[in-house]
């Protein structure tokens, strides 16, 4: 199907005071560079990426359709990977940025859609941000699609970037039913939310601060009663989301989420897309915390941090296992920051 442009009206809210705390702020018009050490322009900078794409890049796919006399579909929000480039270059300019590419073949896997054995093609992206660092991500594609190397590569490099905030948005929709014409493409196109627009983002609104309550036709994958099975991945997408987050939380403060929110040891261990949904959106805003914190503790040195920690009791920052904690250590170390400036 070749993808449509259009508009999104979904919201996957969870309101919750703990994750607000660490949204992130609104970006201004100046853009700072990933060539720089200062904290505030770091800090900008990663706001300036998590910002939604423009309305007329986005695009959709159906992932899931239903049977009977009017076919429905349920339809996805993309961007292509020129969005990313684009957004990356207008940021830190082509010679702020790379990426490195590995392919590989897996073994074979049996697809269930017509129980064949075909090989996955396996794309690993690296990119960098100078300034900011590396994350790298891998994405799959069955051997037997004749552009599932391009395919595979795209999608690495997608979920590159969205380990630095770019794109990762598009993780909080859960697809919304539409009707299908005779040749299986959307005959309309949702609305996208204000909180998936630039606009609204820069204006604080964000898709956990909205309402829970969401319109009868909306659904998650394989909720519509009549699906034909075709996998969607956007809960495999959440689990992989929140398996990357191990490494920039910590193992405590990524345990103790994933107890406190979902009551589970490993986010394969939750089935509900909702609250692996839930536990990805406290994650980042545990994410957000902790880059707010390094910004502050750039400022003051590791003397105020280490004076906090005992206050509270804590032996280390390793220990802390929950978003309140890390609130009132950020806080108390920003006030440490403002007071040092104030006597300069």
């Amino acid at each position: 199907m070749s993808p449509t442009n259009g508009h999104f009206d979904d919201s996957a809210s969870i309101p919750t005071t703990a994750v607000q705390q660490f949204a992130p702020p609104a970006s201004d018009t100046n853009i700072p560079t990933a060539l720089t050490s200062i904290p505030a322009k770091i800090k900008e900078l990663i706001a300036n990426l998590e910002v939604p794409f423009h309305p007329s890049v986005i695009e959709w796919r159906v992932t899931n359709t239903s049977k009977g006399a009017s076919p429905r579909g349920q339809v996805m929000p993309y961007a292509d990977q020129r969005a990313y480039t684009d957004r990356l270059n207008t940021l830190v300019t082509p010679a702020g940025w790379t990426r490195r590419y590995t392919i590989h073949t897996s073994a074979n896997f049996e697809r269930s859609k017509d129980q064949r054995i075909v090989a996955k093609v396996l794309v690993t992206c690296e990119l960098t941000i100078f300034g900011l660092g590396s994350h790298s991500a891998t994405g799959e594609e069955w051997a037997d699609n004749d552009n599932a190397a391009t395919a595979a590569e795209a999608q690495s490099f997608k979920r590159a970037c969205s380990c630095f905030g770019l794109g990762r948005y598009l993780y909080y929709f859960t697809g919304t039913w539409v009707d299908l014409d005779d040749r299986k493409r959307p005959k309309t196109i949702p609305k996208l939310a204000d909180w998936a627009t630039p606009e609204g983002w820069r204006r604080g609104l964000r898709p956990y601060a909205e309402s829970t309550s969401m319109p009868s036709d909306r659904t998650t994958v394989g909720d519509n009663g009549n699906s034909e099975g075709h996998d969607s991945g956007n809960g495999a997408s959440f689990v992989r989301e929140i398996e990357r987050m191990e490494q920039a939380l910590g193992k405590c403060m990524y345990r103790g989420l994933l107890k406190a929110v979902a009551r589970a040891w490993s986010p394969k261990d939750i089935r509900e897309p909702e609250v692996q949904q839930k536990v990805l959106v406290h994650m980042q805003a545990a994410e957000r915390g902790l880059r707010r914190l390094d910004a502050a503790l750039g400022g003051v040195g590791p003397e105020p941090l280490t004076q906090i920690l005992r206050t509270l009791k804590l032996p280390s920052l390793s220990q802390v296992d929950n978003l309140q904690t890390l609130h009132q250590i950020v806080l108390a170390l920003e006030a440490a920051a403002h007071r040092d400036v104030a006597k300069q």
